[in-house]
């Protein structure tokens, strides 16, 4: 039960927090758009899998289960690569490069100050970018708030895997700025 009473209709988890309190829905859900959606040197599919990956290690359902499938349904592998990444990255048939900056991502996770010298210098070693580095370390600090302001508030959070799909399917086609549209 969410410790905040929310009207009834709005969507589970963080979307239905951005949708009750749109004042700071609307800047949550722009970062998102932002770090997730806008052109990049990532695909889409492999930000969503930083923010699915931190989320694991924050161990917040809603948020692993709505970006795993969202950088499953972007990703020519789908479900499979992803569920690989999310048991062990370091094992999983990705790339180098993606490797180390989810190295990045798990220590930021950890602490900011958990990522080191060694792994950037790794990541660029790989051909991150100063970008990429960037932005792998504010995906994993933004993740870090949204799962705890998700769990936080003990919001609904629906068991049923396929519930994920279709709306991160409308996700994918509508952006997050829809989660934050009013209810």
């Amino acid at each position: 039960m969410p410790h905040v009473t929310m009207p009834a209709g709005l969507m589970p988890g963080t979307p239905g927090l951005m949708q009750y309190r749109q004042e700071t829905g609307r800047p949550l859900s722009e970062l998102a758009e932002v770090l997730l959606r806008d052109e990049h040197s990532l695909t889409r599919a492999e930000r969503e899998l930083i923010a699915a990956y931190v989320s694991v290690l924050n161990e917040c359902r809603f948020c692993t289960n709505t970006h795993s499938e969202m950088s499953a349904q972007q990703h020519p592998e789908g479900r499979s690569l992803v569920d690989k990444v999310l048991a062990d990255h370091m094992s999983a048939p990705i790339g180098p490069k993606l490797k180390a900056l989810l190295t990045i991502a798990g220590a930021v996770q950890e602490s900011g100050h958990a990522v080191t010298e060694r792994m950037v210098e790794a990541a660029r070693a790989e051909g991150a970018t100063d970008i990429e580095i960037h932005d792998t370390v504010l995906i994993s600090a933004a993740f870090c708030m949204y799962n705890r302001y998700c769990d936080g508030l003990a919001v609904v959070v629906p068991e049923d895997p396929a519930t994920y799909v279709p709306m991160a399917a409308t996700i994918i086609r509508e952006g997050y700025s829809m989660c934050a549209r009013g209810h």
